[in-house]
């Protein structure tokens, strides 16, 4: 039978060497990507909130013109 505790400690091994092998940011770089990350989700936000203010106002309007009608 297969040790399980020589396998998770060859995982972890494999894991820092490959972490290691990565390209980290600079403090500078990170902090321009979450400046562009949080500008990304603010834009989306808001678009997504303007869209559903229209969709809602305008549903509500063909609504009031159809529910006459019955």
């Amino acid at each position: 039978m297969k040790n399980p505790f020589r396998s998770i400690r060859t995982f972890w091994k494999e894991t820092i060497l490959e972490l290691r092998k990565a390209s980290w940011p600079t403090r500078k770089e990170l902090r321009q990507y979450t400046i562009v990350v949080l500008i990304g989700v603010a834009i989306l936000g808001a678009f997504i909130g303007v869209s559903d203010f229209f969709l809602l106002n305008s549903i509500e309007l063909v609504t009031e013109w159809v529910r006459p009608l019955n």
